[in-house]
């Protein structure tokens, strides 16, 4: 794993498995959890379901093309997209750009400058979220890891303060238990996805009036709501 680099979630979305394998075999090695999709469709089914910290696309792709699965993809969150392509011309680079990506690789290329661009990806969006986040009358500071609720000092297990992170940081979107079970506690995790709902009762108790931001929708999941 890369200094300052935490294994990250990544979505290597690639019709060509040779490829598609040779990526996720490298940046497995290099300490990260990958998914795969072979498609645009199945990549935003993918993106929809479980939460990315990173995404590799290819352009050209049966169904739906990398640029439309970008420009849809940065509709629903700020995740780092690398673009990859056979082709070299300026113009497919910069409609990339235009649409969202991050950086851009042309095929053929080394998959170690790929991991290290993947890494400098994430540091920089790892920086970007050490910046305190401040909705309604919680403040989270994820460089220190405090919590403060109407200017009070909230304690927060390691657990709770993670959770409220991860919810805060993609508010307006539905997530599982399943999902927030494998985000915040490890796809290893052998608990229950009741584990999930202990935490938000407790979370909900410590946060006071503001816990009314966390929202529980019948057989969905919960939601981080921003009320106006």
């Amino acid at each position: 794993m890369a200094a300052g680099v935490k294994m990250a979630n990544i979505l290597i979305v690639e019709d060509e498995k040779a490829m598609q394998e040779i990526i996720a075999d490298f940046l497995h090695k290099n300490g990260h959890n990958c998914f795969t999709a072979d498609d645009g469709v199945d990549a935003l089914v993918t993106l929809k379901n479980n939460p990315m910290d990173l995404m590799i696309l290819d352009i050209m792709m049966p169904h739906l093309d990398g640029f439309s699965v970008c420009r849809t993809a940065r509709e629903m969150s700020g995740l780092p997209i690398i673009m990859l392509t056979a082709k070299g011309e300026e113009e497919d680079k910069l409609k990339g750009y235009d649409y969202g990506a991050d950086d851009y690789m042309t095929k053929p290329f080394s998959p170690k400058v790929l991991a290290a661009k993947v890494n400098a990806l994430l540091r920089r969006s790892c920086l970007i979220r050490q910046k305190s986040i401040h909705i309604g009358g919680i403040i989270l500071n994820p460089g220190s890891h405090q919590t403060y609720i109407d200017g009070q000092e909230a304690a927060l297990t390691h657990k709770e303060y993670e959770l409220l992170l991860f919810l805060m940081e993609n508010p307006g979107q539905i997530f599982s238990r399943e999902q927030l079970l494998n985000r915040i506690w490890g796809y290893d995790y052998e608990g229950t996805t009741r584990t999930v709902d202990t935490h938000i009762k407790t979370l909900r108790k410590k946060l006071g009036g503001e816990g009314k931001h966390i929202v529980t929708l019948i057989r969905s999941g919960y939601k981080f709501e921003v009320t106006v």
